[in-house]
């Protein structure tokens, strides 16, 4: 299969263009190479960036991708009329037509804040990363009573990249607390956990997975054997639904599905803006 070059141009950081571009892609079976070119906010560097393209599309012998978010109307036209690549412009598809039907011009700011030190919900979202961290499989139980969601499940069950996504997307306060051996001999939540069951959301996995992924970390232990996922998880489903926690299995699902589910079930207003 032939690989196809992508290149995902802005004049900010170029995440909407690559996210976007990505969701396209997606829709496609073949092979891609991704370059991102960020902060293209200048002539010069367009013409570093176009000089690039058209090099790829020389070699190649076939047109690189190319998704951009340029805000720069002067910047964009030089791709426009220099890129010898095939030029999706994203806002232009979008915002336009947007401005003629709302009757209203577009900021044309570039990125997602035009202002950070004036942005309540950038310093939300910092402050429950900040709390994230600090709240990283069972540190502390300090201000655990802050979380919007407690996020339970044995080790490596996807907790930790689960709270950060959540923290870092939709700025929610999102605790984790590993299940361990010592719970399940008690067999029963850890008592500091108890008074938050109502932000309680579980998660567990495929024992199998499960030992693969341990192994990578811990090859040959008891930790990583296969027995001892299946009891762990075995163990912590079955405590999980005598507590009459919501959870779900990580084992086919990407963070994305994972934090959207835990959403739609803990906090589904975050699901609209």
């Amino acid at each position: 299969m032939t690989t196809r070059t992508v290149f995902f141009i802005s004049d900010g950081t170029g995440i909407t263009a690559e996210t976007f571009g990505n969701a396209i892609l997606a829709q496609f079976d073949m092979k891609t190479r991704h370059v991102r070119l960020p902060f293209v906010d200048t002539i010069d560097k367009a013409h570093q960036a176009v000089r690039q393209i058209n090099h790829t599309a020389e070699v190649e012998n076939r047109k690189p991708l190319v998704f951009t978010t340029i805000v720069n109307v002067e910047v964009l036209q030089f791709f426009e009329q220099h890129c010898d690549g095939m030029l999706l412009d994203m806002f232009g598809t979008f915002v336009r037509p947007l401005e003629v039907e709302l009757g209203i011009k577009s900021h044309h700011r570039v990125g997602r804040f035009s202002d950070i030190s004036k942005s309540q919900a950038y310093n939300d979202r910092i402050a429950a990363i900040n709390f994230s961290l600090e709240h990283d499989d069972g540190q502390s139980d300090r201000d655990l009573q802050q979380s919007d969601v407690i996020l339970v499940g044995v080790s490596r069950s996807g907790k930790t990249p689960t709270s950060l996504y959540l923290a870092m997307q939709y700025g929610l306060k999102a605790s984790n607390y590993p299940l361990i051996p010592e719970d399940f001999e008690r067999n029963h939540l850890p008592p500091s956990l108890v008074p938050h069951r109502a932000k309680l959301f579980g998660l567990t996995i495929n024992p199998e997975r499960l030992s693969e992924i341990r192994n990578e970390r811990r090859p040959n232990s008891r930790y990583a054997s296969l027995e001892n996922c299946r009891m762990e998880v075995a163990a912590a489903e079955s405590m999980m639904r005598r507590s009459g926690i919501r959870w779900l299995s990580t084992t086919t699902k990407s963070i994305e599905e994972i934090a959207t589910t835990i959403l739609q079930e803990v906090r589904p207003e975050r699901l609209s803006y």
